[in-house]
């Protein structure tokens, strides 16, 4: 909806409710006509609550008239004969204003509920206040000044999951089709595997992508010109008419040749280097390529529809084959996206506009919002993963929509003639991107394109210009390389940087290979204990490096592990001890799913951090849908000090060390279920006397049962009488053996009847599993006897009694555990050198 048709609707809400008013009867209409009507929310019913109760000090419960959660947002609702400014007799005998009412319900309800805004409303009047300035005056709107001071009340709404949820299902479409035709393209190169065949067809998919968008999208002049022009040619000269397509988009309209075919000449300039590389290889087109681009890609789809942002991610993972392999498409959902730049900065800019919008004075407000405008401008992003561009992308576009905004407060509904470059404030050259893979930096300009075209046609509608969008006038700024090897100096002036912000790559520490080793070395340089940090610590510590002596906020989607175990302090006290680095938010552990089919999700964090000397308005700490503003967050994510527990391999108190138990590897060959043991010893019973109960963690939890051959005493006469288990033995050294294996592994195949690692217990012993859910108040531990073979990586106790079990089943020390253990996914992860030693 533009300005005019906000202007329109709100203006006949007004008449409507014009001499109305009646507090029991007509509040909740009132409140409905206005979201649905007005503000453009679809079901109105399910954004507001209406009449929820509350307990106040004197236990007697009262009820809020209405009260919206996306927005925090707190309704007082009187009837039209009320003076919002007088006292009103309450139940307990008090007199209260309107806006004294609703703060009582405030402090009632929980802190992540409590309003940012409180409104009081009689029907005729609307009184807004700002809770973060609750001594201040009330903005007021009177409802027959609504049609001019509408914006005032946009603090209501949210961009809804409605229009998320359609531009992603869109988006996922889109790339369907996208992988159907890049299916289909690879299959007419010469040689598909060439290097550069598989980079020519990634470019030719992009630019594929481009036209389709920009035919839908108008930019090319009219809808439908790409497939007008496609549909001339059959699929013999199919190939050389994309070919004139691509070059007639790269060559300016005064370089053309005056005699080429109108068709042709219809097109735009495009610019942006997208079509400038003639050494793309382009195959032949069969029918069906033919058919799939005119037919189902360009006639019977609209791209115009797409989210940017999310296809951005699915694009790149569409034509990643090993990424379709493992399931599919990948992305980032937007709301995941918004758990960083929410708090890194789009709170606070947002909550800066509506304050503006607050203000009385006209002049005040336009001069507000210009320097607001220019704020937006100014304000300069790094994302050091940027992948396929994803948070560049929904960063640029709400900032955008931030602008626009901005603009309807000062430009009015005025008609724009000839802007000249200085209307649009905020370019694409603000956004900088590091990203290793050449594909995924295509995909992101294109895609950063895609959204400036977008945002582009919004701001036509609220300023009626005659501005035009090609040829593209913005550059980006994604740079290919390995942002641990890059200087980031390099790419941005700190100087000039403000955020940071992105998702590295989710690499455990044991999964890592030797060039991404030798890169955590290289930026952790100086430093012991680092070898079993994750991928991710990489990026905290340049980022940390770079932000020294400016006030550039930093935010990153993390392992958790990073929060965990020995990692805390091996990672952490460099930055907290050497660079004076702070936290200042955290998202306790969540689920970050990529969107493919069958791909497990990863449990993360997210942390935003800055030097000790950059003010920030407020710490909060959030986990799921609640949140806390503390004082201080530590790298364990609690409101404590920043002590950190290093691992030691000694206990500092005189205790019994835990037991490590024992390692097979032996590829299963000498473990035996419950079946296959009696049907081991019904055919050979003199190894009975071999086989021992193997227990793990999932053992004991389960109550599971396994046997294990443990073979430490046998002797060769003895093996020789037994075939079985030689054929296991024979078994293990051929799985030692195997190409793949490390050295170290093939050494074991020449004592393939032993365990790699023997640390099997000879007295009565306390067994605990290394794993345990997170749902378990105490992790489950149980005595057993020397006839069980405890296996790695879960610990034994020898020796133990009750004294030890009853410690270490104690609130005392599973409190100790739940918050610095490491985890597994959500689950925790006991430890032998933190969580016992320490």
């Amino acid at each position: 909806m533009n300005m005019r048709e906000r202007k329109k609707v709100a203006e006949e809400f007004s008449k409507r409710w014009i001499g109305r008013g009646n507090e029991r009867k007509d509040s909740q209409s009132f409140w409905l006509d206005l979201l649905q009507n007005v503000y453009g929310i679809e079901n109105p019913i399910e954004y507001i609550t209406f009449e929820d109760s509350v307990q106040n000090m004197m236990d007697n419960t009262s009820f809020i008239d209405g009260y919206i959660e996306k927005t925090n947002i707190l309704i007082e609702q009187k009837g039209s004969h009320r003076d919002l400014n007088k006292g009103i007799r309450q139940s307990d005998g008090s007199l209260l204003t309107p806006f004294q009412q609703a703060m009582r319900y405030s402090a009632t309800l929980p802190y992540s509920k409590r309003p940012r805004w409180i409104i009081t409303c009689n029907f005729k009047e609307f009184y807004i206040y700002d809770m973060e300035k609750p001594n201040s005056e009330p903005a007021i709107i009177k409802l027959e000044n609504l049609k001019d001071e509408y914006y005032r009340l946009e603090i209501l709404i949210e961009k809804t999951n409605t229009q998320i949820e359609k531009e992603t299902k869109v988006s996922l479409q889109a790339g369907e089709l996208v992988g159907e035709i890049y299916d289909e393209l690879l299959k007419q190169y010469k040689d598909p595997n060439d290097p550069h065949s598989l980079e020519s067809i990634n470019q030719l998919s992009v630019r594929l992508v481009f036209c389709f968008y920009a035919e839908d999208a108008g930019l090319f002049g009219k809808k439908g010109m790409l497939h007008d022009y496609l549909d001339d040619f059959n699929e013999r000269h199919f190939r050389n008419a994309i070919i004139d397509l691509f070059n007639i988009l790269n060559t300016k309209i005064e370089d053309r040749d005056p005699y080429l075919d109108e068709a042709l000449t219809r097109f735009p300039y495009v610019n942006g280097d997208l079509f400038k590389d003639m050494n793309v290889e382009i195959p032949h087109f069969t029918a069906h390529l033919r058919e799939l681009i005119l037919d189902n890609a360009s006639n019977s789809f609209d791209w115009s529809e797409i989210s940017p942002t999310i296809f951005g991610g699915v694009f790149e993972s569409t034509l990643n084959p090993e990424q379709r392999r493992q399931g599919g498409m990948h992305y980032t959902s937007i709301e995941n996206i918004h758990k960083i730049i929410d708090p890194l900065f789009l709170d606070n800019l947002k909550n800066e506009l509506n304050e503006i919008k607050q203000l009385k004075q006209p002049t005040t407000i336009r001069k507000k919002a210009q320097d607001f405008q220019k704020k937006l401008g100014s304000l300069i992003f790094l994302d050091p993963a940027a992948g396929s561009g994803n948070f560049l992308t929904e960063t640029y576009l709400e900032l955008r929509r931030l602008e626009n905004e901005a603009l309807q407060l000062y430009m009015n509904d005025n008609l724009v003639l000839d802007v000249g470059e200085n209307l649009i404030k905020v370019k694409l050259d603000q956004f900088y991107g590091i990203e290793i893979n050449d594909f995924a930096v295509s995909v992101a300009k294109t895609a950063l394109w895609i959204a400036e075209s977008q945002m582009f046609e919004e701001t036509q509608n609220i300023i009626y210009s005659n501005m035009e969008f090609l040829p593209l006038e913005s550059y980006t700024n994604i740079i290919e390389g390995n942002a641990l090897e890059i200087n980031w100096h390099d790419i941005v002036d700190k100087r000039d940087l403000n955020y940071i912000m992105g998702n590295p790559p989710f690499f455990g520490s044991s999964n890592l290979l030797p060039k991404q080793r030798k890169e955590i070395n290289a930026v952790f340089t100086g430093y012991k204990g680092i070898g079993k940090l994750d991928y991710v610590a990489g990026w905290y510590m340049k980022a940390a490096k770079y932000i020294q002596s400016t006030k550039i906020r930093c935010a990153f989607v993390s392992t958790n592990s990073i929060t965990q175990g020995v990692q805390v302090a091996d990672m952490w006290n460099p930055l907290l001890q050497d660079l004076d680095i702070k936290i200042d938010f955290a998202h306790r552990t969540f689920v970050w799913s990529s969107g493919a089919l069958g791909e497990a999700s990863v449990h993360c964090v997210i942390i935003g951090f800055s030097n000790s000397t950059t003010e920030v308005s407020k710490k909060v700490i959030y986990d799921n849908d609640i949140h806390e503003i503390v004082n201080h967050i530590n790298p364990y994510l609690v409101d404590s000090p920043d002590i950190l527990v290093s691992s030691k391999r000694s206990p500092l108190s005189n205790v019994k060390e835990l037991t490590v138990g024992s390692r097979p590897n032996d590829g299963g060959n000498l473990m035996l279920n419950q079946d296959e043991y009696n049907d081991f010893i019904k055919q050979e019973p003199e190894s009975q006397q071999f086989l021992k109960r193997a227990i793990s963690g999932g053992d004991f939890i389960n109550n599971k049962v396994r046997y294990c051959l443990w073979l430490k005493d046998i002797t060769p006469n003895q093996l020789r009488n037994m075939p079985l288990t030689k054929s296991k033995i024979q078994a293990v050294k051929a799985y030692r053996l195997q190409e793949n294996k490390p050295e170290k592994t093939k050494k074991l195949a020449a004592i393939p009847h032993l365990f790699e690692a023997d640390r099997k217990l000879t007295s009565n012993f306390l067994f605990i599993p290394q794993l345990s859910s997170h749902n378990r108040k105490y992790i489950p531990m149980g005595f057993l006897t020397p006839d069980y073979v405890t296996l790695d990586p879960h610990f034994s106790l020898a020796d133990a009694t009750m004294y030890e079990f009853g410690i270490l089943t104690s609130n005392v020390h599973m409190a100790w555990m739940r918050a610095f253990s490491g985890r597994f996914k959500s689950d925790y992860r006991y430890s032998n050198t933190i969580i016992h030693t320490c």
